[in-house]
């Protein structure tokens, strides 16, 4: 059998020995067995293991990426692989929100507000009846960062104005849509400051983003195929 030091492995995939042993000790390699000197002796699996182990942090990040490789360490494949498919899904519905939130942005009309005249300073109860959307919603997006209001210094009840009525209607309206994305803040800051342009290109940097992962995605699920051979899984 084949054995490998650790320096070996470390120069192969460009990382430090300590990382291997970091590696080692999350649970996600098997253990290797030591030579007469205390040093590891690593297998043609446990580089198999590491590839696997770098080739997914891209695409699938550390927690998703360890809990495959635990299901991998206990021959449990399919768990592994349904867990991978979860997160292409997941992935996917960010792609159709973000070509959604594109193609609302290229043409985007807010509803009208109404015909009442707006108050200046108006209660969260008032808000919810001319937008048609519920307090714990607004107050949701006040929590998110989405939102910001002032509060009455004498009795500390949220006060908004006409501006937080139509940044209200904005996310109203974007939110079926840009629920996958983390980009909301960035584009309904862009709209209220008159930019669709702007607000268009942090959709389409979004875009780029997923496209990426997607391509990481795949070179991860590739290096799983690959272990998946080396263990005789498939």
């Amino acid at each position: 059998m084949k054995y490998y030091k650790p320096i070996d492995i470390a120069r192969e995939l460009n990382i430090s020995s300590s990382a291997l042993r970091h590696y080692e000790s999350w649970g996600v390699v098997p253990t290797p067995s030591r030579a007469a000197n205390g040093y590891r002796l690593y297998t043609d699996i446990h580089l198999a293991y590491f590839r696997c182990l770098r080739a997914m942090f891209p695409g699938f990040g550390v927690e998703i990426t360890c809990e495959v490789l635990r299901y991998i360490q206990k021959s449990e494949m399919d768990g592994a692989f349904w867990l991978v498919n979860k997160e292409q899904a997941n992935l996917h519905k960010e792609k159709v929100a973000a070509d959604q939130t594109l193609e609302l942005l290229q043409d985007l009309h807010l509803p009208p507000i109404t015909s009442k005249k707006l108050n200046h300073r108006m209660t969260i109860g008032e808000v919810a009846a001319l937008t048609g959307v519920t307090t714990s919603a607004i107050r949701h997006w006040e929590k998110e960062g989405l939102l910001h209001t002032e509060r009455d210094p004498d009795n500390g009840y949220r006060w908004f104005t006409p501006t937080h009525i139509r940044k209200i209607l904005l996310i109203r309206t974007l939110r079926s849509t840009v629920y996958f994305l983390k980009s909301m803040k960035d584009i309904v800051q862009a709209v209220e400051h008159q930019s669709l342009e702007q607000a268009k290109k942090v959709t389409e940097r979004a875009i780029r983003s997923i496209h990426e992962r997607n391509r990481a995605q795949f070179r991860g699920i590739h290096q799983l195929v690959e272990l998946c051979k080396v263990l005789e899984l498939m």
